[in-house]
């Protein structure tokens, strides 16, 4: 790379590669949503979110190099900003796996090579201790938002990594990747799991315990998720693959003593 790049990233999970690659002096502008590592992002301008991006603000820091997510930005800002800016990274990760290309990708744009092998191999190896484990398939329910309600395919990302520890996620019959749900159509019940993430909508513990009372559902078959061990890829989905297996680990431990007859 012959001169230095200059970088806005718009997706958070992109933000934290940056810097996971030795390139927080290179990003010059990133959304209010990108806020990991907490410490170093806050030094770096805020150019709106990941959906209402302030197309003047990022113009404005001349960047040389747009980060973006197919899922996490609206196509035709991505359009109008890639008729200014240079270079468009664009990506789009759907399973566990995409991880290790997502790494060379960004290790071969930016030059960081041999930090991305390093991150890569990190990331192997948390796939392969998920997937040494003979777990219990369970059917899973993640909601992401209420009014309305919506959960997510088993085409994303997110269903991909709940896959590695044997959960699988349920949706009503779509063609969006994010479908809505009617309750009346297709009844928590079927669900072994009813997962409420903390993002983007950010459920509390009080939500899934109101939902399991409404619902007439066990109480333990209702938990609430960190969204960052599930959705965020980069760097992050190498703690996140260990954060659900330690999950999925509390979720066999709890319901096995929830069943087991008492005395």
């Amino acid at each position: 790379m012959s001169r230095a790049p200059r970088i806005v990233s718009l997706v958070p999970s992109l933000t934290e590669l940056l810097f996971e690659l030795d390139l927080g002096e290179q990003l010059v502008g990133r959304t209010g949503f990108c806020i990991h590592p907490r410490e170093s992002v806050r030094a770096v301008p805020k150019v709106g979110g990941t959906k209402d991006v302030d197309i003047e603000a990022v113009l404005a820091l001349e960047p040389t190099h747009l980060v973006v997510n197919v899922d996490e930005n609206e196509k035709p800002t991505v359009d109008r900003l890639a008729r200014n800016i240079e270079h468009i990274v664009v990506t789009h990760p759907l399973t566990a796996h995409d991880n290790l290309a997502l790494y060379a990708q960004f290790g071969q744009t930016f030059d960081r090579v041999a930090q991305a092998a390093r991150l890569a191999k990190r990331m192997q190896a948390a796939i392969d201790r998920a997937r040494a484990r003979q777990w219990a398939p369970l059917d899973a329910l993640y909601l992401i938002w209420k009014s309305p309600w919506m959960t997510v395919s088993n085409e994303t990302y997110i269903s991909d990594m709940l896959a590695q520890v044997g959960l699988k996620t349920i949706a009503p019959e779509s063609t969006r990747r994010y479908p809505e749900i009617d309750w009346q159509d297709f009844p928590p019940s079927q669900a072994d799991l009813v997962l409420f993430s903390s993002e983007p909508y950010r459920f509390r513990d009080h939500d899934a315990r109101e939902f399991a009372t409404e619902h007439g559902l066990a109480a333990h078959r209702c938990l609430t998720i960190d969204g960052e061990i599930s959705s965020w890829y980069g760097p992050r989905a190498i703690g996140g693959l260990d954060a659900l297996v330690r999950l999925r680990e509390s979720i066999d431990a709890v319901i096995a003593a929830a069943e087991t007859p008492r005395r």
